[in-house]
């Protein structure tokens, strides 16, 4: 199977998956279930920073490209974008929780899918990118997934 078809696939199924996870916001019930909703929001979102960091790297020229570490990170993100809708769906607004969410998560629940869907494709395009070994593909696909997360943070992280 060549690399675009594998690429189509990839998206296909990112998709699929991505439609699949879509939920509807829940109020918590709690300051203590908002509390560890919030927590748990926190651990995905620190996951792809870490995931993220040695790409950007990378993508700047700070580090060598290291295909390996590229798959092997861009899988990570790919998987946890996958879950960022679950690990939202509890709207945590009525709650004085430390959290640089904004309310817009919550209110804009489609406008947030569609961001989470466009990591997960940006994220399926880096696997295929850092399968090719082209350097210049895969600091354009870095590039991707970084426009993604900047995107999503513009619109939904407070400042």
């Amino acid at each position: 199977m060549n690399v675009l078809k594998k690429s189509l696939l990839a998206i296909t199924v990112a998709t699929s998956l991505v439609a699949a996870t879509a939920v509807v916001a829940q109020p918590a019930s709690s300051e203590k279930h908002a509390a560890y909703a919030t927590e748990l929001r926190q651990s995905i979102f620190k996951l792809l920073g870490s995931n993220m960091g040695p790409l950007g790297a990378m993508a700047k020229g700070k580090v060598p490209v290291d295909a390996s570490v590229v798959e092997k990170n861009a899988i990570r993100i790919n998987q946890l974008s996958l879950m960022i809708a679950d690990y939202t769906r509890t709207d945590t607004t009525k709650f004085d929780v430390k959290t640089e969410a904004l309310a817009k998560i919550w209110q804009e629940n489609d406008h947030f899918n569609k961001d989470i869907n466009k990591l997960t494709l940006a994220s399926a395009n880096l696997i295929t990118a850092a399968k090719s070994n082209d350097e210049s593909a895969i600091k354009k696909a870095i590039g991707g997934v970084g426009k993604t997360c900047g995107g999503c943070h513009n619109d939904f992280k407070k400042d």
